[in-house]
């Protein structure tokens, strides 16, 4: 196993058993003190061990080289899990905006320090395991960690609101300000938008890999000048990529002088293969198919 794909690996165990902990914490400090706003948070916890879980199994099989019944590899396997998580932060949107507007009908209840010191736990906490898990997901390009990283970056937003909700109901408690508990809903309808927006944009991002979609043109053209370095390249016919997981495959037609031997043009292809690889080394295969040129 290289290098990246342990740091990715550790990188999603320490978040599998992060969420786990945390779950705990926020469940039995949220009954203990009766606050809904962290008994609602952890509850969005326990769905994200969940999310983290696929993600792990997702990215060891990501790794497995391609044998005969997936000659591509297996690096679609995160995509899925990206999809699947992107699944579970919308239905978690869903559910801290349906316990926000539920919360605007119920009496307040009555806020605790403990619950505010949990809560600013799990932010500080989350904030870390977000940059961690971003900078090496974005590293080793890994779709499954990524997806992880907004994971912990959706329970930032809970843990701001939790935070918020329980420290202006503290402060309405202390100043006789009732009207502030109801700010914890309130924040938590604005959290669900943006977890939602989140949950939108990787699932998006997972479809469109699914769906074969192309790289984008400079990444393209990045491709076909390091091709035009290749001196015996008269013309590129026809040039592709696309994203298969955490690598790229790549699909080119070009056209050589028709009078050089098939040796030749084999050491050519091998030649702007190399090239392209040791330029981007996300890309996994790059298949070259050979058309004659001629002067006329």
């Amino acid at each position: 196993m290289s290098k990246g794909n342990r740091s990715s690996i550790v990188a999603a165990w320490i978040s599998l058993v992060s969420n786990v902990a945390l779950t705990m914490i926020k469940i039995i400090v949220g009954l203990l003190t009766n606050s809904q706003v962290l008994l609602a948070d952890g509850i969005h916890n326990a769905g994200d061990v969940i999310a983290t879980a696929a993600s792990l199994t997702s990215m060891n099989i990501s790794k497995r080289p391609a044998d005969e019944d997936h000659p591509y590899g297996h690096g679609k396997a995160e995509v899925l899990s990206s999809a699947f998580v992107s699944i579970i932060l919308a239905i978690a949107a869903l559910y801290i905006a349906y316990e926000a507007v539920m919360a605007f009908f119920e009496e307040p209840r009555k806020a605790s320090y403990i619950a505010l010191i949990a809560a600013l736990v799990s932010l500080i906490w989350k904030q870390v395991l977000y940059a961690y898990t971003i900078r090496i997901g974005k590293r080793v390009n890994s779709k499954g960690l990524m997806a992880t990283a907004y994971d912990h970056l959706a329970d930032v937003y809970a843990s701001i609101a939790a935070v918020a909700g329980i420290g202006l109901a503290l402060i309405g408690e202390r100043f006789g300000l009732h009207y502030l508990a109801y700010g914890d809903p309130l924040a938590g309808i604005i959290v669900s938008i943006l977890v939602m927006k989140l949950a939108y944009h990787m699932g998006q991002e997972s479809f469109d890999v699914l769906m074969e979609k192309a790289v984008d043109h400079a990444q393209l053209d990045e491709y076909a000048s390091l091709i035009r370095s290749v001196p015996e390249v008269k013309r590129i016919d026809r040039i592709r990529a696309r994203e298969h997981g955490h690598y790229v495959l790549v699909d080119v037609r070009l056209s050589i002088p028709g009078q050089m031997t098939i040796q030749e043009g084999h050491d050519i292809s091998r030649k702007i293969k190399q090239t392209i690889m040791d330029k981007h080394p996300n890309v996994d295969e790059v298949l070259i198919h050979i058309n004659p040129w001629y002067e006329a």
